[in-house]
């Protein structure tokens, strides 16, 4: 199958769309998997939905479950959520909270950092200490939590150190979930990322966005040459407030952080473009400081305002189902119905996931067609849809490429 996705890949037309096969073919969906999902760093939680000794939360990520819990000693660290005694799963429900972690098959007991501490009647020959559960590389970088499933995760410090000083301006340590939802979109992950990375949709399919975000393709898009004027004026303004802001990407294309402004006279994504939250959650300094907008691809893009902020993971679950879950974080002590209205809080973006989820369905739909041929990209308008598909095709070009080198030696 590796020899037919390279050739797929090697005959892509630059600044065009992908073939249909990208975007519905199971094998290429499973390798999308095991070349992208099962290797790479992974978006998981935000810390806070762990405050507590003995939280746990659960994710899963193809054929891999997960259980991310928070020890004794008060380090989230993540485990295959799998016994290692018959293989039964430990930790059923989405979220929870325990003492210990207790297989419910046979009662095996792990403590908070995976040590088999309990099995009842095995051999005198048995060593617990060879049983402990299984690790998931763990790590945490201002408040959010990354894992990697692969045996060797790749290096972690050099996002983990330029998004540290973008990110630790918005406290997300002392913040909690004011809510959650999660929305299944009939389309192959790669078409919820294209959609993500471009405005050009924006006016004709977000009414309520469009209040607050500008649909200036700069914002959504990929810094090429110098910056605008209009960004690099709102950029020293906060950098000069000491709050880092500067469009930075990765030179893999991986990750982008750059902080925003929002329509002139707007401050949070409300339908009026007013604060949402009067508890703010950070220490940004005044309120029109705009959108820190971070991506990290295969999983999660967000938005960190002066007030709140928000996180949305994106988890593939078939060829043509995507899971995306949406965060929406404030202060650890803002209360509900004072400090913050929920609905005022999620309307925008609740109200824009589901647009995305239909845009993304008839996107989908129309590929599916026999007639679908791939069409060209707007330069100006989706130069981050460009990037992200060349960052797709460069990274599944070479790990496939070394992947049949080392099967060839």
């Amino acid at each position: 199958m590796s020899t037919q996705i390279q050739e797929l890949l090697a005959r892509r037309r630059p600044g065009h769309a992908l073939e249909q096969p990208f975007y519905g073919d199971p094998d290429i969906y499973q390798s999308d998997l095991d070349t992208i999902f099962y290797r790479d760093w992974l978006f998981a939680i935000p810390a806070c939905e762990l405050p507590k000794a003995g939280n746990y939360v659960t994710h899963q990520v193809g054929d891999y479950r997960v259980v991310l819990v928070r020890g004794a000693d008060g380090v989230i660290r993540a485990f295959h959520n799998t016994c290692r005694h018959r293989g039964s799963i430990l930790c059923k429900a989405a979220k929870g909270s325990a003492p210990k972690l207790v297989c419910p098959y046979h009662q095996w007991t792990y403590e908070l950092d995976g040590r088999l501490i309990w099995a009842r009647d095995m051999d005198a020959d048995f060593d617990p200490s060879q049983h402990g559960l299984r690790t998931v590389h763990c790590r945490e970088v201002a408040g959010l939590v990354y894992i990697c499933l692969a045996q060797t995760a790749p290096d972690f410090d050099a996002f983990a150190d330029l998004a540290r000083p973008y990110l630790e301006p918005h406290d997300l340590n002392n913040a909690k979930v004011a809510f959650e939802s999660s929305i299944v979109e009939n389309g192959n992950w790669k078409l919820v990322w294209e959609n993500n990375r471009e405005c050009y949709h924006c006016g004709g399919n977000h009414p309520a966005l469009c209040r607050t975000f500008p649909d200036d393709p700069v914002v959504t898009g990929i810094e090429d040459g110098e910056t605008p004027p209009h960004l690099a004026a709102h950029f020293a303004r906060c950098e000069a407030a000491g709050i880092a802001s500067q469009f930075r990407i990765d030179a893999a294309g991986q990750y982008r952080l750059a902080r925003m402004p929002l329509k002139v006279g707007a401050k949070s994504y409300t339908m009026d473009g007013g604060i949402a939250v009067t508890r703010r959650l950070g220490r940004v300094p005044f309120d029109d400081a705009g959108s820190l907008l971070k991506f990290h691809y295969p999983t999660t893009w967000n938005h960190f305002l002066p007030d709140h902020s928000l996180v949305f993971r994106v988890t593939p679950v078939g060829p043509r189902q995507t899971q995306v879950t949406t965060k929406w974080l404030v202060h650890k002590d803002a209360v509900e119905g004072r400090d913050y209205d929920l609905k005022r809080l999620i309307e925008v973006w609740t109200a824009t996931n589901d647009e995305d989820r239909r845009v993304v369905e008839d996107n989908q739909m129309g590929i599916d067609s026999p007639a679908y041929t791939p069409g060209p990209y707007s330069s100006k308008q989706e130069s981050g849809v460009i990037q992200f598909v060349n960052w797709y095709c460069n990274t599944m070009t070479s790990r496939l490429g070394a992947r049949v080198t080392m099967a060839a030696e």
